[in-house]
Parts: structure tokens; C-alpha cells; sequence
């Protein structure tokens, strides 16, 4: 694995979320002078080392302060979720990211990792071994990959010598420390509320915490460009620079199959209820309307992008990571699973 000189200064946002959080740990473990944007206080990450700097990807002064003499920024911070007003959604991932990008350019941080999502890529049906050549989607039932692809379209366009740029787009990211996929399906099968959707045979990928946080590290290794030299005056483009990566554990899964193993584990029943994609994909329609034109707090407890991601193929190509990043997946599904359900049982 490349190892990023110790001394390289970074500024995280979104590290009160899972991976943010989880890459914060991990510079401050190897001696990196971390400052972080968090809209509440971390006091772990500042027991840690870390400065905390209070602000949101609204508040372009505390982007300022978190990038001034930093090396690398890690945007990570963004709005998540299948349900919620698309201008909520464009606001913080869309404008919040021109701001992080306003605010390296004004600082002259050098290098800049995103952390995009596979849906970006959503086309409504399967997504069997896509690789980056997929185009960005421009439509989809909630404006998550929308946003997020027109994010991540203006950081790769962004990338130049002074301010080169990378996304990563990690897929169903789980692992010890997981606030969100694993603990939300477990609530779901314990009330009873989870069925099977469509036959049940999907493959998806998901990725282990661990192995996010070390394509994040990568990335930023693969964003250092060696210095002008008499032979050539000219900075050279990192070969990652502008470039988009599907990051996975590389080992899809039958979807359901996998949920059933983590049920068993845990001693809940296995899901075996079952509901057609359709007949999914219409009540979720119908429930959005009713959310709206009521309109009822929280989410629908169905939607019609849910019902697509639970019914179908999503797992892609990591050649291109493995090969320009040097990614290899360290912790594997069985080691992770395994850990995963003590780590649970424990709870």
C-alpha cells in the first residue's frame, strides 16, 4: 500500500458520519495532522487529535479555515437518503461541493478525494459488472444519484495541476461502527416489516469499512505528482486525476442470501416473505404520493428507487482501481461477515 508522507495536513468533511469518521481515525493512528468540519461536536475525533472545525458545506468561511494549509481535503459530507425535496438534495451535494471546490482553489490545496456513490450510474435496471465507461444519469424516482452525479461531474472537471482531483464511489459501505445499512435491515426484519423482493437471486456488491478507508488513502497517493524538474518545468497530471473508480469488497453477493446469513447470525428469523418488483414498485409510488400530498414526516416505508435497488443487480468492475490506485480488498465478505456478527452479538 502507498503511504502518504505523515506530515501531509487534511481536512475531512462529513467526519461524523461513517466513513468520514472512519478515515479520520485512521490518519490520526498514523500521525496525520487532521482538521475536520462537523456540524456538532466530535469529542472522540478531538480525543483523538483532531481539530474540529464547526460549520456545515453551507458556511464557506469554515471551508476556508478547514483548508487553509492543507494537503489533501477528503469531501466526504453530503446528503444522503431515498426521500426528501430535490433541492434539499442539489443545495448541499451540488452547491455545498462548488463551495469545498471554491474554498481548495482560494487555500491552494493541492489534491482533492471525493467520495461519490455507484448510484450515479442508476438506470433502472441491472448492473452487472458495469465499469466507469456507464454514463451518469440525469433521471431517477429521488434526486440522490441525480445530485450526485452532478456533483462529482463538476469535481472531475475541476481537476488541473494545481488542484487535482479524484471520486471514489464506494458501494453499501458496512462494517463495526455501520449506524446505517446493516442496523436499518435488522430493524426492519426484527418489526417484521422486510420481504423479499422480486426472486430473490440478485447479486450486489457491498464493502467493508476498511477497505473504503484504504481506496480513500490510495486515491490521495495516487494524486501526488512528482516535482518539476530541470528536464521538465511543467507539473505532470497524476494518471488519476479526473477520474472516477466503483469502489467494492470485489465479491459480489445474492443480496438476500447474505441478509438471511447476518439474521441467522444475529438469531432473528430469515426473511421469507416474499413481494413481485412490481407489485414493490407501484406501492412505492403510491406511498410517495401519499407523502407528498398529505404530507406525512419521515420516509415512505417503500419507494420506487428502494424497490429496484432490492430487486436487482448492482455490482461493478474494480479493474480500473485495482490497476491505476493499487486497490486490493484486505478484509474479504467471509472475515467481514464473520467479525460483523460478534461485533452485533455483543451489542
Amino acid at each position: 500500500m502507498l503511504i502518504v508522507r505523515k506530515n501531509f495536513p487534511a481536512f475531512i468533511t462529513g467526519a461524523s458520519g461513517f466513513i468520514g469518521g472512519k478515515i479520520a481515525e485512521r490518519l490520526l493512528a498514523g500521525g496525520r495532522r487532521v482538521r475536520v468540519l462537523a456540524r456538532r461536536p466530535l469529542p472522540h475525533l478531538a480525543a483523538l487529535g483532531a481539530e474540529v472545525i464547526p460549520g456545515d458545506l453551507d458556511n464557506p468561511e469554515a471551508l476556508r479555515r478547514g483548508c487553509q494549509g492543507t494537503e489533501t481535503v477528503f469531501h466526504v459530507a453530503g446528503r444522503v437518503g431515498v426521500w426528501g425535496p430535490a433541492d434539499d438534495f442539489f443545495r448541499v451535494n451540488v452547491g455545498g461541493t462548488r463551495n469545498v471546490l471554491a474554498a481548495c482553489r482560494a487555500a491552494g490545496v493541492p489534491r482533492l478525494v471525493y467520495t461519490s456513490s455507484p448510484s450515479v450510474v442508476y438506470n433502472g435496471g441491472d448492473l452487472a459488472g458495469v465499469d466507469e465507461s456507464a454514463p451518469l444519469c440525469t433521471a431517477a424516482p429521488c434526486a440522490y444519484p441525480t445530485s450526485k452525479a452532478a456533483a462529482e461531474r463538476e469535481v472531475l472537471a475541476a481537476n488541473s495541476t494545481t488542484l487535482a482531483t479524484v471520486a471514489l464511489r464506494p458501494h453499501l459501505v458496512w462494517g463495526p461502527g455501520d449506524k446505517n445499512v446493516v442496523p436499518r435491515v435488522l430493524a426492519l426484519a426484527r418489526a417484521g416489516k422486510l420481504k423479499v423482493i422480486g426472486p430473490g437471486r440478485n447479486r450486489v456488491d457491498v464493502t467493508h469499512i476498511s477497505n473504503v478507508v484504504d481506496a480513500h488513502l490510495l486515491a490521495e497517493g495516487a494524486l501526488i505528482v512528482s516535482q518539476p524538474s530541470a528536464l521538465n518545468s511543467q507539473p505532470a497530471l497524476p494518471p488519476a486525476g479526473g477520474k472516477a473508480y466503483f469502489i467494492t469488497n470485489g465479491e459480489p453477493v445474492v443480496l438476500w442470501d447474505w441478509i438471511n446469513q447476518l439474521l441467522r447470525g444475529v438469531g432473528i428469523p430469515e426473511i421469507t416473505k416474499r413481494v413481485t418488483l412490481p407489485v414493490a414498485y407501484a406501492a412505492g409510488g403510491l406511498l410517495e404520493g401519499l407523502w407528498r400530498v398529505l404530507p406525512l414526516k419521515g420516509e415512505p416505508p417503500m419507494t420506487r428507487f428502494v424497490a429496484k435497488e432490492m430487486a436487482t443487480d448492482h455490482w461493478f468492475d474494480i479493474s480500473a482501481a485495482r490497476r491505476d490506485l493499487g486497490y486490493a480488498p484486505r478484509v474479504t465478505m467471509e472475515q467481514g461477515t464473520v467479525e460483523l456478527i460478534e461485533h452485533l452479538r455483543k451489542m
